[in-house]
């Protein structure tokens, strides 16, 4: 009562393509596949909290330029990151 020889995994693997057909099976290989690719770039996308909060103090340094050039003022990039890193 051991054991499944290779013969009764064959006759099962058999039964399983009569039933559900080789499209069916390559489908379902398929779409698992996707779903994997998926979840592994979803982990790569994924940012911590502190990236994201980084993010958006790039984002509204970057909108305060924007107006000031809007208004006609002129900033010195370097002068504003200086004192960014030692604020």
């Amino acid at each position: 009562m051991g054991s499944f020889s290779i013969w009764h995994w064959l006759i099962v693997l058999l039964i399983v393509v009569l039933v559900f057909g080789t499209k069916k099976i390559k489908n379902i290989g398929q779409d698992l596949g996707s779903a994997v690719k998926g979840f592994k770039d979803g982990m790569k996308d994924g940012t911590t909290a502190e990236e994201q909060a980084a993010q958006q103090q790039q984002q509204v340094t970057v909108d305060k330029a924007a107006s000031a050039v809007d208004a006609g003022q002129t900033i010195d990039v370097q002068a504003k990151d200086n004192q960014d890193n030692k604020g």
